[in-house]
């Protein structure tokens, strides 16, 4: 799965060079220059990561990203401070500000995606580009491939989706509206049943090697995926 990165960085060539090459890594791109246009755009759509220059115009990166921390619904997600500072104590207000990463300018096309990779590993390991292995059953991200049993198995993206994220967040019991908002996206508005068709679409991609059965249903409140039949 690709990440989609929200940078918010106020000089121009900056901005446009880190966005050239996060859309090389496979990222949808969006940008913002003030703390006010970052605002606005999380408010439009949850991005999966922010890349957040220290000094912008209207605020300084830290109490943007204190602002974030404190709302709930953008708590959780991957923030990395951008900066020409090298101090120690500047690393260290970033980090208390609520940050999970520092990089300090300038750094390399490849050190700022080891660093995106890294924090979507520890937050958001659905993001992420590592295989997933349960019971034999491996998803492999990089190829958009799964096998099971060392069988291919053929599903859609969508189902694709759903289950790189069963299998990153094994045996918590999550609501339709959960599985929506982490599969399709907060901004998007469907019908909560429209989980229930991809699910049963899941089962029957999974059920060639019986690892339908992974995917429980919990009456009441949602569904499960199990770590171990």
């Amino acid at each position: 799965m690709t990440a989609s990165v929200l940078v918010v960085e106020d000089e121009p060539s900056i901005q446009e060079l880190i966005a050239v090459n996060l859309a090389r890594h496979g990222h949808s791109v969006k940008r913002a220059a003030t703390a006010e246009e970052a605002y606005r755009a999380v408010a439009a759509a949850l991005p999966d990561v922010i890349l957040l220059d220290w000094m912008l115009p209207d605020s300084p990166g830290p109490a943007i990203t204190r602002k974030l921390r404190g709302d709930p619904r953008t708590r959780e997600v991957p923030i990395i401070m951008l900066t020409a500072r090298a101090g120690e104590d500047d690393k260290v207000a970033g980090l208390e500000a609520g940050c999970d990463d520092y990089i300090t300018k300038p750094f390399s096309p490849r050190e700022l995606e080891a660093r995106i990779q890294a924090v979507l590993r520890r937050r958001a390991p659905e993001l992420s580009k590592d295989a997933v292995e349960v019971e034999g059953l491996v998803l492999n991200p990089a190829t958009r491939s799964v096998t099971g049993s060392g069988e291919k198995l053929h599903m859609s993206p969508t189902e694709f989706e759903l289950l790189h994220f069963f299998m990153t967040h094994r045996d918590r019991v999550y609501t339709r509206s959960q599985i929506l908002d982490q599969v399709w996206g907060d901004h998007v508005f469907i019908e909560d049943r429209t989980v229930d068709v991809h699910i049963r679409r899941l089962r029957d991609a999974l059920s060639p090697t019986g690892h339908g059965t992974l995917v429980e249903t919990v009456r009441g409140a949602g569904y499960r995926f199990l770590s171990r039949r």
